[in-house]
């Protein structure tokens, strides 16, 4: 057989010359709406950094700019065995992490365990017993024979808004991701997990409490040193990045060091909650009116996964319903009018379709909603999701963008996770060219703030964390620790 070398992956260039007059008159329209140009970008841009610098000027602001008492980058020299546990919405993650004296390298052991949904809803006790006893399986399967004479210090990401104001300690604002636990919000977490654990006798102590998007830039920078700013960008939007606690004026009452450095969490998503910068549709204005929290999250209702298909989704209800365009005319579109029937993967699978006369998004179509669109309403439906998954890339952009112009950062990497991030077609490439324009870097110079695949920050990044509070409390620094009696009868 002759070798005919790799397949090439099939190309589609994609043609409007067949589409009405009347749909390429909405198409234009929709062009209009979604298309954002560098000097709106460069205006978002620029409010965002007066947005951050009031977040650390006081409480109560739309970004909370949360200190989260992660005091400095790992050095590499961090060495010993931590546990991880990652509290997910579906699973539960338990990682066992050694560090080695190799600078940047880490071995990681770790187990899942399914979250049963009963819990989910469930008493505050019979919670906790589930997490500790998947922690004590792991440690009896992992460590059997052995005789554990000595406390493991434990990161625990524990990715729910928090009132954190000391690393080993974060009360729960909210439940969110399908959790309504009785008990729980409105109390300090730490002490509940480690009730359960102490009641098994498990030499565990959870020494640092961590947000995901932290414990991001903290993996991140432990393998690449010139990643100074971890993103999410998936169901929500984060980010976090180290500030000098000399430029944080709410916690000036502490009197530490200016130059001491400290891990913030910004919670961005609340960016633009008035409304003064942020492009918005009528669509974004429906999605805000129609949500659990109208007038809230008004930055993270335009860029997150949760959001991308719904807006997709009021956009063909509407040119169905109002445009007098012949759009899915005479088809049953009641699959369609059901709201967050469509998620970002929709989007992302119309993308990716390679055929000229778009024979899978045709099928998607057909299978997800019952509905055929002709080839010229296929064109549309191919734009408009070109149109909403670029505006949501070139707005992310806005926020790393913002940190660097705070900072004066000319140049670092970012270090990103999440699903659209990792999955969404074209996404990096198109958030590079947001930052390319914002911050005018001249033609033919490459990237100066590179956004890259981010390390475990759930995993790797908690275990990190709670290395680092370890070695911060032996050289005396107790700034931001709560329990700093029982942290210090550990290195004893």
């Amino acid at each position: 057989m002759v070798g005919l070398g790799p397949k090439r992956q099939p190309s589609r260039k994609g043609s409007m010359a067949d589409v009405p007059k009347n749909l390429l008159e909405q198409i234009r329209y929709l062009e209009e709406l979604f298309i954002v140009e560098a000097p709106k970008l460069k205006e978002v841009t620029d409010h965002f950094v007066k947005e951050l610098i009031k977040g650390l000027s006081k409480e109560g602001c739309n970004i909370p700019m949360n200190p989260t008492w992660v005091m400095g980058y790992p050095t590499g020299q961090e060495t010993g065995t931590y546990l991880a546990l990652d509290m997910g919405g579906t699973n539960l993650r338990v990682c066992e992490i050694y560090l080695p004296e190799e600078k940047g390298e880490f071995d990681i052991t770790q187990s899942k365990y399914r979250m049963p949904e009963e819990l989910k809803t469930g008493k505050s006790e019979d919670m906790w017993e589930y997490i500790a006893d998947c922690l004590q399986q792991f440690v009896e399967y992992h460590h059997e024979g052995e005789k554990l004479d000595t406390i493991m210090p434990l990161g625990f990401t524990f990715s729910y808004p928090c009132t954190q104001d000391y690393i080993d300690h974060g009360v729960l604002q909210r439940w969110t991701k399908g959790f309504d636990v009785d008990g729980v919000e409105g109390k300090d977490v730490v002490p509940m997990l480690e009730a359960a654990l102490e009641k098994r006798g498990l030499p565990i102590k959870v020494v640092a409490l961590v947000n995901d998007t932290t414990g991001t830039l903290i993996a991140s920078h432990y393998t690449d040193d010139q990643m100074m700013i971890g993103c999410i960008f998936g169901t929500g939007c984060n980010a976090a990045y180290m500030e000098h606690c000399g430029e944080i004026p709410k916690i000036a009452h502490m009197n530490l060091p200016s130059d001491m450095p400290v891990a913030i969490n910004c919670e961005y998503g609340a960016f633009d909650n008035e409304h003064l910068v942020l492009p918005r549709t009528p669509y974004d204005v429906i999605i805000d009116r129609d949500s659990p929290r109208p007038g809230q999250q008004a930055f993270e209702k335009m860029i997150a996964g949760l959001y991308l298909g719904e807006i997709f989704r009021l956009v063909l209800v509407d040119l169905h319903d109002n445009k007098n365009c012949g759009f899915l005319e005479n088809q049953d579109i009641a699959a369609l009018r059901k709201p967050y029937t469509l998620d970002a993967s929709f989007l992302a699978s119309i993308e990716e379709d390679p055929f000229e006369n778009l024979s899978e998004t045709a099928d998607l179509f057909d299978r997800t909603l019952k509905v055929r669109p002709s080839k010229p309403e296929l064109e549309l439906c191919r734009r408009l999701a070109e149109l909403i998954g670029t505006r949501a890339a070139r707005l992310s952009a806005c926020g790393p963008a913002a940190i660097c112009k705070k900072k004066g950062i000319k140049a670092c990497h970012v270090g990103a996770d999440g699903s659209v991030f990792n999955k969404y077609p074209h996404f990096k490439a198109r958030g590079a060219q947001a930052l390319r324009e914002i911050l005018d870097w001249p033609k033919g110079m490459k990237d100066q703030v590179d956004i890259r695949a981010a390390e475990d920050g759930s995993g790797v990044g908690a275990a990190l964390i709670a290395a680092l509070t370890n070695r911060r409390v032996k050289d005396g620094n107790l700034a931001g620790i709560k329990n700093k009696d029982a942290l210090l009868s550990m290195m004893k």
